[in-house]
């Protein structure tokens, strides 16, 4: 499964790419809060029913456990998916990217480990690189900007609160909680806040793109993250993540023929340096600087 950690962040962050069209279609029709219940209340019961033979290790403390990462989650796709309706595509890329900045710092103050250079490094490199791939005529200060960066915070305090209670517990059987724990605050959300979606605009199209929303974006998308954070670095696994923006760009210069611009590849340049800085601290090039062969230890 630790061979298998790193695709898994990058398949989560390529699927999540490929729905950002179908989330905006989605988002425009149904209220917020009612989106995601129905996306986190269908996550769980299918992925409970893929992982029943999970549930003979099930223990009390798997309550609050999901209840908390639970709470992180739905507080992050809610702000986010409200911000997205005050501003451009662009900006709430970019700005959601910033969690991988965010990432390191909270985790040296949950888990006591600072951060070192190369995970600053990363950070510093990739949210530049997002920042040329995903602005577009401008950044400006909006209502939806900052709900965002709101956003953003919660993303990275939720890959910080995984990393927390995941240890030791069946990650399976845990992300099925932290489905149910979400959709029970949206839900919540939902009731006391918004109107419910009338009946009539369920029709086949925004049933199957709800389909994909719940079966793909939430239950194997998210199942996928904290499979793959269980094996890897919060740092480097907020790398790997925040890549969705950049599948988001490639989806759109793929299916609508946005135009590949210098801007563009330059963008993708320093996010794929970002990555390697995350990866390798560079040591193939520090061993060979110091005349160290790549095959020895240091």
């Amino acid at each position: 499964m630790r061979r298998l950690a790193k695709p898994m962040l990058f398949a989560a962050a390529f699927i999540w790419g490929s729905s950002f069209f179908i989330m905006k279609g989605a988002v425009d029709v149904i209220p917020t809060f009612y989106l995601l219940a129905a996306r986190f209340t269908g996550g769980a019961a299918l992925l409970a029913l893929v992982c029943w033979k999970k549930w003979k290790e099930f223990t009390p403390d798997y309550l609050w456990r999901g209840a908390v990462i639970g709470a992180f989650l739905c507080t992050a796709y809610s702000v986010q998916t409200f911000g997205i309706q005050w501003t451009t595509p662009s900006n709430n890329a970019f700005l959601t990217a910033v969690y991988c900045v965010l990432v390191p710092f909270l985790y040296w103050a949950v888990m006591k480990r600072r951060p070192d250079c190369w995970n600053i490094l990363a950070a510093v490199l990739c949210v530049t690189g997002v920042g040329l791939v995903s602005m577009n005529g401008g950044f400006h200060i909006a209502l939806g900007d900052g709900l965002t960066l709101i956003g953003a915070f919660f993303y990275a305090a939720h890959i910080v609160a995984v990393a927390k209670v995941s240890p030791g517990k069946d990650i399976y059987l845990l992300t099925v909680f932290q489905f149910a724990f979400a959709a029970l605050y949206a839900w919540i959300g939902g009731l006391l806040f918004q109107t419910p979606p009338p009946a009539e605009i369920f029709r086949m199209d925004l049933i199957v793109q709800m389909a994909y929303l719940t079966i793909m974006c939430t239950c194997v998308a998210l199942l996928f993250q904290n499979v793959g954070q269980v094996w890897s670095d919060p740092a480097s696994a907020s790398i790997i993540l925040s890549l969705e923006s950049v599948f988001g760009v490639l989806f759109s210069v793929i299916c609508y023929g946005d135009p590949v611009t210098p801007r563009l590849m330059a963008g993708f340049a320093l996010i794929f340096v970002a990555v390697v800085c995350s990866e390798t601290k560079f040591a193939f090039l520090r061993r060979g600087k110091r005349g160290v062969p790549a095959g020895e230890p240091e």
